[in-house]
């Protein structure tokens, strides 16, 4: 969890070059994602597009999909 708030941190202040941040399975990781919007946006401490950062998808293929469009071959 802490990697992935690191991450986070470093893409929404531009400190690192932004890459695709994908979790793994909806219903897993949705309290962390309403907890961020009640919480965190609720109380302004991000902003509500710094959530667009986090992608979260169900299908392995759709995952692969969604990082090609950031590999340059």
């Amino acid at each position: 969890m802490d990697e992935l708030f690191e991450a986070l941190t470093l893409i929404q202040t531009k400190r690192i070059k932004g890459f695709p941040v994908i979790l793994m399975g909806s219903e897993y990781w949705q309290g962390l994602i309403d907890w961020i919007r009640n919480t965190m946006i609720g109380n302004d401490k991000i902003e509500p597009c710094d959530l667009e950062i986090i992608h979260i998808i169900d299908d392995p293929d759709e995952v692969v999909k969604y990082i090609k469009k950031f590999v340059i071959l």
